[in-house]
């Protein structure tokens, strides 16, 4: 059974993007693999933070994990700040990474432009965190990392880390695969088709929370952007509007894009969009209900410790071996 792992920052609200493009399929993929998922708050902190709301984060994100069906009885959920070894080892890391293998990251160079534009300053932190996800990934002898496309640069870097430090140290690590998923990887706003959705979107427009209230989602989908077209169909390079849409449909029922299209011959923008507000409202409500149960029962507590007592056992034996690959520590 391969073992899979992904996390997640607790920054922002999580999207319908997010629950397309990648935990609709960690519960289908936790049937078939050993799955590790993390709430990577050592990664939020990269930029300012308010600290109250990023603990509150911290639980939601969790409970919203569940509630989508992410089982802890079959997978792994945990909070990354808990479990030391993510730092340690992000530290060895660093110290095998080259200047310029993070300035090639466009990630740090997409987020360095926000900040600057801004009128913040740079944190080192963001220029060297893939150093720390490289580290989330090599712990767990992770065999594949389910990717967007724009972060499969980062996992390029994981993969050379790798095999550097086994060239140097000797066999340490085990050297992971990308893992993207054939549809639904990546949602686009619903105001600039052009852009994918994102959930630290500061136009709230632009997606769809998973916490949104059903109203709000009716509201958000009927003002998203089309074109001038007069009928449905799917071209992600001339229509991409209208494609979004479809591919966000079509991930949510089942129903294939052609299955779509044909459905809707003859029939309005209008129309569909109020199809569709209604399949992402019917697909969110029992999520929203079972995370909120989640959160008023406590339970999430029990099972992040739990989820911490594992990734404990499993690192401390991977980060004991690194260390003494490199020579830290006392010899007994």
């Amino acid at each position: 059974m391969s073992r899979i792992l992904s996390g997640i920052q607790p920054s922002g609200r999580l999207t319908i993007g997010n629950y397309i493009g990648a935990v609709k399929n960690f519960v289908k993929l936790q049937h078939e693999h050993e799955c590790i998922f993390m709430i990577v708050d050592l990664h939020a902190i990269t930029v300012p933070q308010d600290r109250l709301e990023l603990r509150k984060n911290i639980k939601e994100l969790a409970a919203l994990y569940i509630a989508c069906g992410i089982d802890p009885e079959k997978s792994t959920l945990f909070v990354q700040s808990e479990v030391p070894a993510h730092l340690e080892l992000s530290w060895i890391l660093t110290c095998n990474t080259g200047m310029g293998e993070l300035e090639r990251m466009t990630q740090f160079k997409d987020k360095s432009a926000k900040v600057k534009g801004l009128g913040g300053s740079i944190g080192v932190g963001l220029f060297t965190y893939p150093a720390l996800q490289a580290a989330d990934v090599l712990l767990y002898d992770t065999d594949m990392v389910p990717v967007g496309d724009d972060q499969k640069q980062h996992l390029e870097l994981t993969r050379d880390l790798a095999e550097r430090f086994n060239s140097r140290f000797g066999d340490t690590f085990k050297v992971p695969d990308v893992y993207i998923p054939e549809q639904g990887a990546r949602i686009m706003s619903l105001q600039d088709p052009t852009k994918k959705m994102s959930k630290s979107d500061d136009n709230t427009k632009n997606f769809i929370s998973l916490t949104d209230d059903p109203n709000v989602i009716r509201k958000k989908i009927k003002s998203a952007v089309t074109d001038s077209e007069s009928t449905i169909g799917y071209d992600p390079v001339n229509r991409q509007g209208i494609s979004n849409l479809l591919e966000i449909y079509s991930c949510i029922t089942g129903e294939t894009i052609e299955e779509l299209v044909a459905k809707y011959v003859g029939i309005g923008y209008g129309d569909f969009k109020s199809d569709l507000a209604e399949v992402v409202v019917a697909e969110l409500e029992p999520i929203q209900k079972r995370r909120q149960e989640i959160l008023d029962s406590g339970e999430i507590d029990h099972i992040l410790d739990n989820g911490r007592d594992a990734a404990l056992q499993f690192s401390m034996k991977k980060i004991s071996k690194a260390k003494h690959k490199v020579g830290l520590g006392r010899q007994r």
